[in-house]
């Protein structure tokens, strides 16, 4: 795992073989270093997250079946 330094933030980075995840909590706790779940929470519930989320499942994953 690594940290990189983002706007006086640490954000970690985590490799496994050759994909990277980033933590959307260390980016969250830019705006709100107390809470960031309520970021992650109002994010993850917007239109156009769940939009993206729906289109990327039925790009890669050909059982999806949308509500």
């Amino acid at each position: 795992m690594e940290n990189i330094k983002v706007k006086g933030t640490d954000i970690k980075i985590l490799t496994k073989g050759n994909t990277e995840y980033i933590s959307l909590t260390n980016i969250a706790k830019y705006k709100n270093s107390k809470e960031p779940k309520d970021i992650i929470k109002n994010w993850i519930r917007s239109k156009s997250t769940i939009e993206y989320l729906g289109l990327w499942e039925k790009i890669n994953n050909p059982n999806f079946k949308l509500i």
